[in-house]
């Protein structure tokens, strides 16, 4: 039998498994689950909540506004709001209150002017909250996984450190999917995380607790990690903004589970929020010393920037079609640029994008520089106790006894599958080495490739089950290497957020950040959920 012909067999054998199992959701869906009086969350009353983390900083800065009313005004929305979305899925109020008295006692001593506090503490007294895969002193650190649920953080991951430093108030930390490796955030220790948009609807994973919690306004700056779209599909799927940085700009240390092999390098933190003028200070806060590798002072000349789209991967087989609604939102943003911007705008087909899934699948696999194999997820399920057998946990699935979710079984069982021959594994880098070149020559240092965040708009619950490619869309940046920012364009006819990939060349963040930024002015940004 040819060697294509065999491995298309086997992608359509997994699609079929995927749909089969989507079956068993869709039945859990229509047989169980919460009920809700309302499919959106209630309005923003409260102005507080409205203000960008810069915004907030400022105002607390001059003393124009105490930084326990903001918190407390944060914790109001979020008792309110958090039990239909289930975002945060473990508060710390009381540390927070306090943390709030002593920077309204600092401040009321007055003394350091307003400059010395900016360059001290850029986001003095603003909420913060934090994806549970990373540490946070006192906190739990289970990623969803039952075997963990007892792990409580005794530190904190760098990157909370550096925004703690910078004068962030922790406030809680959110949900994600089991061990971070699924775009639905549910588990079997926290539960499932809905929507703000549409409770009936997922929020994306694996930082799904973290885009849900920011767009429903629970909070306004937020820590996520991304190594397939885990901050990108969140954003996208709640219309906020996510920055997946260049890799190895922002440390990844103190989140778990661990990455290995050439994941190490791929496996991006960044920054996810509400409104486009927080990435940069919080990128800046993030990197630490290697916020040296970016040029985030030099200023960016947008008109004479070279665009360049494309509205689908291709017609890969794996993947849903891109829904009208999304290549209706990228041809306005591509009319913006041409007519209101002058800029130019070129339509591009790398006809290579339609391997994005086997590109990703590659990456994934190899090994890293010091020769170490990337840690199998099976391992990962038993974290190192004893070994788990995924058919015998599907068994105990259906009968409803197993600790872990669909998705992780799904994987476990099918981990050895997706990796590929070392035929096929060279052939597969050799095409990965070949896009990346076709991607960074075509962008130099002054260039954007406008891309769709996903086929679909946020699906409904386990509706992924039955799509378990699509996240591709996404993916592939991340083999690649390349910087992107998600970024909202309002919402479709049924309430549900549009938005886009905006990407750049390796260590040009900087231009990515400026053009969302332009975005949020040009299409409006973040869109208050249950608004009227």
């Amino acid at each position: 039998m040819a060697p294509l012909f065999t491995a298309r067999i086997q992608l359509l054998f997994l699609q079929a498994m995927g749909f089969l199992i989507g079956l068993i959701g869709q039945a859990a869906r229509a047989f169980g689950g919460p009920k809700f009086d309302s499919r959106t969350t209630p309005p923003v009353t409260e102005p507080l909540l409205l203000l960008s983390g810069v915004q907030l900083a400022k105002l607390i800065r001059e003393r124009k506004v105490k930084c326990i009313d903001v918190v407390q005004a944060y914790i109001n929305r979020i008792v309110t709001v958090n039990p239909l979305i289930n975002g945060i899925v473990k508060y710390r109020f009381e540390a927070a209150k306090k943390e709030a008295h002593a920077v309204d006692k600092k401040l009321s001593e007055k003394q350091e002017d307003d400059a010395t506090l900016e360059k001290k503490w850029p986001f003095l007294g603003v909420p913060l909250t934090v994806k549970e895969a990373f540490q946070l002193q006192g906190m739990p650190n289970s990623s969803g996984l039952v075997n963990r649920r007892n792990a409580i953080s005794k530190t904190d991951a760098t990157v909370v450190a550096l925004l703690k430093e910078a004068g962030a108030i922790p406030l809680g930390i959110t949900n994600c999917s089991e061990l971070c490796m699924w775009y639905e955030s549910s588990n079997k220790i926290y539960g499932r995380s809905n929507n703000p948009y549409d409770l009936r609807h997922i929020v994306g994973g694996s930082s799904g607790g973290e885009g849900c919690t920011l767009a429903a306004a629970c909070s306004v700056i937020g820590v996520g990690s991304d190594i397939g779209g885990s901050i990108r599909m969140p954003a996208f799927f709640n219309g906020i903004f996510g920055h997946k940085p260049s890799p190895g700009v922002v440390s990844n240390d103190g989140q778990f589970p661990v990455a290995r092999g050439a994941q190490e390098v791929f496996q991006c933190t960044g920054p996810m929020c509400r409104y486009a003028e927080d990435l940069a200070p919080m990128l800046r806060v993030m990197a630490g010393p290697g916020i040296k590798k970016l040029k985030l002072d030099e200023k960016v000349h947008l008109k004479d920037l070279k665009f360049y789209w494309m509205e689908h991967d291709g017609g890969s087989f794996l993947m849903s079609k891109v829904d009208q609604d999304l290549i209706l939102a990228q041809k306005k943003v591509v009319a913006h640029l041409e007519n209101m911007l002058g800029a130019s705008v070129q339509h591009v087909k790398l006809t290579q994008m339609k391997y994005s899934f086997q590109l990703w699948v590659t990456m994934m696999s190899a090994k890293g520089h010091d020769g170490k194999e990337p840690v199998k997820f099976i391992d990962l399920l038993s974290d190192h106790g004893k070994p788990i057998n995924p058919l015998w946990e599907l068994i105990k699935w259906c009968l409803g006894l197993s600790v872990h979710t669909i998705p992780a079984i799904g994987l476990a069982l099918f981990e050895e599958k997706l990796k590929y021959n070392s035929e096929k594994f060279k052939k597969f880098k050799a095409i990965k080495e070949s896009l990346h070149k076709e991607l960074v020559e075509m962008l130099g240092d002054d260039g954007i490739f406008l891309y769709p965040s996903h086929p679909t708009v946020a699906p409904k619950h386990h509706v992924p089950l039955t799509r378990p490619f699509n996240f591709a869309y996404t993916g592939i940046f991340s083999a690649l290497g390349l910087p992107v920012t998600q970024c909202p364009l309002g919402l479709n006819a049924k309430g549900l957020p549009l938005g886009i990939q905006v990407v750049a060349g390796p260590f040009n963040d900087h231009l990515t950040l400026a053009v969302a930024q332009y975005l949020e002015k040009s299409f409006g940004g973040w869109v208050c959920p249950g608004k009227l």
